[in-house]
């Protein structure tokens, strides 16, 4: 199996990837061979020996999920991430350019349209505003009571 493994101090996470066999922890710091370094707060300071991975996967050997999302992200094997958050939080997907660049359509816009009738006097009784819906195919009689 083919892991990340802890090797920073306190609050200065730094991660080896090795090759190590399923049974051992990942802090056991058993391992048969080192296959690169991984600095977080570096975020391009990560050195992979991309043969040697390839190799080991070629022979049968798993990534765990963070080592293949990594290498998903680094574009050094191809596939789609897997999701390692808990079920309540998926992963976010991308957002396709085409789907937030569509022009919004004024179909179901409603229009609030005064009448322009002189200004009601004392013994006139107020009258409400009409409210119109249009759309664009066919524009909506209005209603009197």
């Amino acid at each position: 199996m083919i892991r990340l493994q802890r090797v920073g101090r306190k609050h200065e996470p730094v991660f080896r990837l090795v090759l190590t066999d399923s049974k051992n922890g990942p802090k056991s710091g058993k391992f048969l061979e080192i296959l690169g370094s991984y600095d977080t707060r570096r975020k391009d300071d990560a050195v992979f020996k991309i043969e040697k991975i390839k190799h080991w996967i070629s022979k049968g050997a798993k990534l765990s999920d963070t080592v293949h999302n990594f290498l998903v992200d680094k574009k050094f094997i191809d596939g789609k991430k897997i999701n390692v958050l808990s079920k309540k939080t998926p992963i976010i997907k991308e957002k396709d350019e085409a789907t937030t660049k569509e022009p919004k359509t004024e179909a179901t816009e409603t229009e609030i349209v005064k009448e322009s009738a002189p200004t009601p006097t004392e013994n006139e009784p107020i009258q409400p505003e009409k409210i119109i819906e249009e759309t664009p195919e066919e524009v909506v009689d209005e209603k009197t009571d």
